[in-house]
């Protein structure tokens, strides 16, 4: 027993010199886990061009909640920017519905998984993201352009101090900030390969949600699936600087985890699900989580999506121009 001791301590030894980094559970002091949060009931606070504060902290810990109600037009498009320690531009800045992997303002409801939900319609929306802070956390709110103005807002905010963040049971370092990037509007040629994200560094991919739209090519319901045959995209990862992706899917509808073009409609997994889905205009929203189904990086991570698929110099059917919006959320440290 004696000698089996010392291994495990050399073995500990060993890996602190090298610089190695691994899972550990690190106890935490029960008493420093302070929980905050705050309310606003039925508040008009929001205006197009000025950012309301719903909520600011000093300290260090992670948010845990928030929910969101309100039914005007334009709701969806409030724009919800969370900024940690003092960011000069906030590192997560969405909108409402977007941010919560629903695109096309699908006012579908109720539903809900563990991470996020929609229980009212327009109105309901729900988080339980992880959004770490070392020293501060301000989350604002703006009114989107053309919403109507003067209108009842409600909200939801939570977190507490010294509390970690982990995915697949590994800790996250205390310096790991979760970042949003986002691609909107772009319209990308047929079989276009296209980034989502690109950055340097060390971390781990959180959360993907796409928003896409294809161009009808053809009136005839036999060959309109053809319009819809973006959908044979592979999503590709390109991890550490290295010119060959990992393939993460079979097809973009496969990554989120759907099947032959979405044929039986929306769904909501706690892994993924499909929020959006109207085959004749050519139309679908998805989200895909990674906290149970990790992809680490440590030098760097860039993120492609394809307008249609070739593979082996075949090419996936006959996709057209099609638009997208791209939300990729990374833990980084």
């Amino acid at each position: 027993m004696k000698h089996l001791k010392t291994l495990g301590f050399l073995v500990l030894l060993i890996l602190i010199g090298s610089g190695a980094t691994f899972a550990q559970k690190i106890p935490v002091d029960l008493n420093t886990l302070k929980t905050f949060g705050t309310m606003g009931k039925q508040q008009s606070v929001l205006k197009p061009n000025v950012e309301a504060e719903l909520f600011s902290y000093s300290g260090k810990g992670c948010l845990t909640h928030m929910w969101f109600g309100g039914a005007f037009k334009g709701y969806g498009q409030t724009r919800i920017r969370i900024t940690v320690d003092g960011e000069v531009l906030p590192g997560i800045d969405m909108e409402l519905l977007l941010g919560h992997g629903i695109g096309f303002d699908d006012e579908s409801a109720p539903w809900g998984i563990e991470r996020i939900g929609n229980t009212g319609g327009n109105s309901g929306i729900y988080n339980t993201y992880r959004i770490p802070f070392g020293k501060s956390v301000r989350v604002t709110a703006q009114l989107a352009d053309g919403a109507d103005t003067g209108q009842p807002f409600w909200w939801i905010i939570r977190g507490t101090e010294n509390l970690p963040v982990e995915i697949a049971g590994v800790r996250l370092p205390d310096n790991a900030r979760l970042k949003l990037y986002k691609l909107e509007h772009y319209t990308a040629k047929p079989f276009e390969e296209f980034s989502m994200c690109d950055i340097s560094g060390s971390g781990a991919l959180y959360q993907v949600t796409i928003a896409a739209k294809g161009t009808p090519k053809t009136r005839d319901p036999k060959e309109s699936w053809m319009s819809l045959s973006y959908l044979e995209s592979c999503i590709r990862a390109y991890m550490n600087g290295e010119k060959n992706p990992l393939f993460l899917s079979s097809g973009l509808e496969d990554y989120f985890l759907g099947t032959y073009y979405f044929q039986k409609g929306k769904y909501y997994t706690p892994v993924a699900g499909l929020t959006h889905f109207d085959a004749s205009k050519l139309e679908f929203s998805a989200y895909r989580f990674h906290d149970e189904d990790p992809i680490f990086f440590q030098k760097g991570f860039r993120l492609t999506n394809r307008c249609g698929e070739e593979i082996g110099g075949f090419k996936f059917w006959d996709p057209t121009d099609t638009e997208y919006t791209t939300y990729v959320w990374l833990y980084q440290w």
